[in-house]
């Protein structure tokens, strides 16, 4: 493979020992280079690496890059290229594959060498500490994550981690580090451009204030999971009230079913899943309100369609329809914003959950109003779902519970 000639501070980072480097890098820095490089030495050697980024279509400049790198090797047959699945192997068995953080779990189960996060602010928690840590440990293998910041999420705490964890080293370096001068004009550029802000973040790599709307998060996380048998009814305790809210999904967003307690305020059931055919979708959903006694079902009608509703109230499920618009959905976040900073409401200690609400954002709309709403690459399906049943729960947390059963929390 044909590996390019890095600059000093690239080469200094490439040849660094740390088993984690943590990079905070501007725009157009030479991650790619940077990267690409390292993961090219990696496979000459028949090692095996992971490139990680937050959607598939991220991984198209690496993709590129690394065919037209290889293009000797490949047409040698020194390497084999699977395009469909964006695969190469060599014929000692090195192997490297591109993963998205959209389908992260489809690198479960393997071992790596080396893996590099790209873009890793951009890319859940849970996704490296859960996911891709594991794939780490058969070979001790090394980690690079790389990213411009965002904020001062997972990723910030990780470039810290270095004045306590000696395999931990972190670097950071503006865009105009890189000598190129079409870069250097486009740092130039974007400072009379872009916010200032926006200028600090992306293209000086700084670590500014996370913008995330919803406070108190971890410090709700204090909820505990439910299950129901209804054969096994305790009618001594206290009566609770249960209601669901539904986000749909099927393909590349997930369906979330988010269950809460309005008796005592806590989210104590939450249901993710994608992939799955709606007709299988509606099943769990009616064992779910059966499970829990609920007593409302909120869906949005703009996702759940006529056909599902109506299987939905054919089955005696008690649906509320919700209809998404830019105000609405402002009316239905802001209240889930204030039960949070207020302490209304309990959450379970979830990461995909936790996630997306650290990641959820406002952003300032042309005509001065504000769109709620998860930031490129990621999810707010857990959001939505909580922020559903919490628009009926929170309404009810002062009224006499209604339902027959006692909670039981999972031991």
């Amino acid at each position: 493979m044909q590996l390019p000639i890095l600059r000093p501070d690239q080469y200094r980072i490439a040849i660094h020992p740390a088993k984690v480097k943590v990079l905070s890098m501007g725009r157009r820095w030479g991650k790619t280079i940077l990267g690409g490089a390292i993961v090219g030495t990696t496979l000459s050697k028949h090692g095996r690496v992971a490139w990680v980024t937050p959607t598939y279509k991220n991984s198209r400049p690496l993709w590129r890059w690394l065919l037209n790198a290889a293009a000797k090797d490949i047409k040698t047959k020194k390497l084999i290229v699977n395009r469909a699945d964006r695969t190469i192997e060599t014929r000692g068995g090195g192997f490297l594959a591109l993963y998205s953080g959209d389908n992260i779990d489809a690198i479960r189960g393997e071992a790596f060498d080396l893996v590099v996060m790209d873009e890793a602010a951009r890319l859940f928690e849970y996704a490296w500490s859960d996911v891709i840590m594991p794939t780490l440990a058969d070979y001790d293998g090394d980690a690079i994550l790389i990213s411009t910041p965002a904020g001062k999420n997972w990723f910030w705490h990780e470039y810290l981690r270095e004045f306590d964890d000696d395999d931990y080293k972190s670097w950071q370096a503006p865009t105009k580090d890189n000598p190129h001068p079409a870069i250097q004009r486009a740092a130039e550029l974007a400072r009379t451009r872009v916010p200032e802000s926006k200028y600090q973040q992306e293209w000086l790599a700084e670590f500014l204030d996370s913008g995330s709307i919803f406070r108190n998060v971890r410090e709700a996380a204090t909820a505990r999971p439910q299950r129901w048998s209804m054969d096994e009814l305790d009618t001594q305790g206290p009566r609770h009230e249960y209601i669901i809210g539904v986000d749909w999904g099927k393909y590349e967003d997930y369906s979330v079913f988010a269950v809460i307690d309005a008796t005592t305020s806590e989210l104590c059931r939450l249901d993710r899943s994608n992939h799955i055919e709606y007709q299988l979708q509606l099943e769990r959903l009616k064992q779910l309100v059966s499970s829990f006694s609920a007593r409302q079902v909120i869906a949005e009608s703009n996702s759940i369609g006529d056909p599902l509703a109506e299987q939905l109230r054919r089955a005696g499920v008690p649906l509320q329809e919700f209809t998404t618009t830019n105000r609405s959905k402002q009316e239905l976040i802001e209240a889930l914003m204030l039960a949070l900073e207020q302490g209304k409401i309990k959450i379970l200690n979830d990461p995909v959950l936790i996630a997306e609400l650290q990641a959820f954002e406002a952003t300032r709309l042309p005509g001065g109003g504000l769109r709620y709403a998860a930031p490129e690459g990621y999810h707010d399906d857990c959001v939505m779902a909580l922020a559903l049943a919490w628009s009926d729960a929170g309404r009810r947390v002062d009224r006499k519970p209604l339902q027959v059963q006692r909670a039981r929390t999972v031991r």
